[in-house]
């Protein structure tokens, strides 16, 4: 768990700075900002996608893990956590709302850009099955770095972030020994693919080209680890 410890501080400290410097930022920087990250995410997501060698295993855990999604009503439990959150912290003063800068945006867009890349799956696997934190480390420079530029911009939500990603990680970890067997070299990259489809619409929200309900889509990543298990059960590896 020190991997993700130590993630979970450098998201922390980057949101605390961050939100300091939005004080000081013009609208239009924030936005120009915003939209550069975005185009970033956007090429993230697609050097994640593109390292699937099976495309039918994509597809499939897309679709069911969207199904699944949308029975437990992710997108929309993500969002009224997130409001629970901005009316705490803003006691609903309309100031937190402006440029759509709410925290509940911050949290919700920031939880689901740090959970669902492939150093998020891959860094909390190896901490967990190897004890090895340093993808972790390498993860925990990246968010706090981008929690310094997202937090400018989307303000406070994205320090609370920082709970989604210790809840997510950490279960990945303690789970890992367990599945350790399915976590083969081919799953593990099938999930960091199906992850890398999900960055690309958040950048696709975050641009405001399309309106694509991500959170609903999380079960997919871990579909590809349920296709393994049905291969290892039916004896057909």
């Amino acid at each position: 768990m020190l991997g993700t410890i130590v993630n979970t501080i450098a998201i922390v400290v980057g949101g605390l700075l961050g939100v300091l410097l939005r004080k000081g930022l013009p609208d239009n920087y924030k936005n120009t900002i915003m939209q550069g990250l975005a185009l970033s995410v956007l090429v993230i997501g697609l050097m994640g996608a593109f390292k699937s060698q099976n495309i039918l295993i994509v597809i499939c855990s897309i679709v069911i893990g969207s199904i699944i999604g949308e029975m437990l009503q992710i997108e929309n439990r993500l969002n009224n956590l997130g409001k629970w959150l901005e009316n705490k912290v803003s006691n609903g003063s309309d100031e937190s709302n402006k440029a759509g800068t709410s925290v509940a945006k911050g949290f919700v867009t920031a939880s689901l850009i740090y959970c669902v890349g492939a150093m998020a799956i891959v860094g909390a696997l190896e901490s967990g099955l190897t004890g090895n934190h340093e993808t972790l480390y390498a993860k925990s420079v990246i968010d706090g770095v981008s929690a310094i530029i997202f937090a400018s911009t989307l303000g406070i939500g994205v320090i609370f972030s920082s709970v989604a990603v210790f809840i997510y990680q950490g279960f990945i970890t303690i789970t890992a020994g367990a599945m350790s067997h399915l976590l083969v070299d081919s799953v593990v990259l099938e999930m960091s693919a199906v992850g890398g489809l999900l960055i690309m619409g958040i950048s696709l929200n975050v641009l405001e080209i399309k309106k694509i309900p991500v959170g609903n889509m999380l079960p997919a990543i871990f579909m590809p680890i349920l296709y393994q298990l049905f291969l290892t059960i039916s004896g057909i590896i």
